[in-house]
């Protein structure tokens, strides 16, 4: 099975800051973009850290209200630093979290999920930046039409890594939902199968109606 690549799928035209960039440039950056963030890079074009739209807010957020109304929120002292930082190594969330090009996207999604990041630089192995990678990069996967899905679960999941016969079991995909019909020989097939099936990209769920003709997973007798 072919799973679609963090290369495959990254942005390469990153938009990025030099280390030294001031506030007001990393804000125009942005606005000039269309994007929320951008990654801080070395003179070696490795990337340091993430500076975002909620880095740059901490500045606002740490100004007192003219009218005297709202009370300035209690905030940790690395977020006043960055708060009271003016170029974007003082600003960025550090150090970056990068993925490599190779990665599955269930790899970067991992690592976006453990690490509570909403995008990763993608670098190669000298660390440089190649590109930019974000959950809605990641979600393309899910924009693969049913027919694809079918054929691949038809072709390499059933037939190439199942050995089964193509009569022996059905695929009906509707927007990523597939269901599965049919038999097979052996009972423990049947979880095997579908933990194969929720593998390829762009699945959104796995129904299977199959029937077995040998139960090959059944408890033994006790004491035998």
């Amino acid at each position: 099975m072919h799973h679609r690549t963090v290369a495959e799928l990254m942005t390469r035209g990153v938009v990025r800051a030099r280390r030294d960039l001031p506030f007001k440039e990393i804000v125009k950056l942005l606005a000039e973009n269309d994007v929320t963030a951008v990654p801080v890079v070395d003179e070696l074009n490795r990337p340091m850290g993430v500076v975002s739209e909620a880095d740059l807010l901490r500045k606002s957020s740490d100004q007192a209200d003219p009218s005297g109304l709202t009370p300035i929120p209690h905030i940790e002292a690395w977020e006043r630093a960055k708060a009271e930082g003016a170029r974007a190594e003082e600003l960025m969330s550090a150090p970056a979290v990068c993925a490599r090009p190779e990665w599955t996207v269930v790899e970067a999604a991992r690592l976006m999920e453990v690490q509570d990041v909403k995008r990763l630089p993608v670098v190669d192995e000298t660390d440089k930046l190649l590109g930019i990678v974000s959950r809605r990069d990641l979600l393309r996967v899910f924009l693969r039409h049913d027919d694809a899905i079918r054929e691949e679960i038809n072709r390499d999941v059933l037939q190439q890594t199942m050995g089964l016969a193509p009569s022996a079991v059905t695929v009906e995909v509707r927007q990523g939902e597939v269901v599965l019909n049919g038999s097979v020989e052996f009972k423990s097939l049947i979880p095997i199968i579908e933990r194969l099936c929720r593998s390829v990209d762009g699945v959104v769920s796995v129904a299977e109606h199959l029937n077995y003709r040998t139960d090959d997973v059944r408890s033994s007798p006790a004491g035998t």
